[in-house]
């Protein structure tokens, strides 16, 4: 109920998210759940989703952000989910893909299918957390492989992510689906961050 709540599902084509893939590549809609701060109180939600084994929170978020977008017809068209992948070996040292969680519990809800390996993350160069712009686009350079463009050819997907600060990695994610035929992208984070 106090949760600080965006609204962009509302104005899914220009809001501030939405903004942030402006030009980075041809974005349809963008929403976010909840504006997000490192050491707020909504913070520990991410945290323990993303940290502390707490994969049932990511599925519970998605089953919640379904509902909550409901009345917005948010996710009318889209025809497939795509959580932002990890490598390998933070998945299997974390034990799940917090994204994948967040559309599991989406799926549940709106029955779209998950599409989790039409692109994989090829390595990870350290956290984006305590870079800033330019650094944070530097650093997801060349981490994503498309490596299944006909399943998503002529398709409405939805990149999936946890926090959007800057865009960087969800662009860089996005310019590899864009190498498909005809493929139409937009974006839901749980979380967006103010600058």
């Amino acid at each position: 109920m106090h949760l600080p709540v965006t609204d962009f599902q509302y104005t899914p084509l220009d809001n501030p998210m939405a903004r942030l893939f402006w030009g980075q590549f041809p974005v349809e809609r963008a929403a976010a759940w909840f504006y997000y701060a490192p050491q707020s109180y909504v913070a520990p939600i991410i945290y323990d989703l993303k940290y502390h084994g707490q994969a049932e929170y990511g599925v519970a978020i998605g089953n919640i952000i379904a509902q909550r977008f409901e009345d917005s017809h948010f996710f009318e068209g889209i025809e497939a989910l795509i959580p932002i992948p990890i490598t390998c070996k933070r998945q299997w040292h974390r034990g799940y893909n917090q994204s994948e969680m967040v559309a599991r519990g989406i799926n549940e809800k709106t029955h779209i299918p998950i599409y989790n390996k039409v692109v994989r993350r090829v390595s990870f160069k350290g956290s984006q957390t305590d870079k800033d712009r330019w650094q944070r686009m530097e650093n997801v350079e060349h981490v994503f492989q498309l490596t299944d463009p006909e399943k998503i050819a002529n398709k409405h997907v939805l990149i999936i992510d946890d926090v959007v600060t800057t865009g960087a990695t969800i662009s860089a994610c996005a310019q590899q689906l864009c190498q498909a035929s005809n493929v139409t992208i937009s974006v839901l984070t749980i979380g967006f961050t103010k600058s």
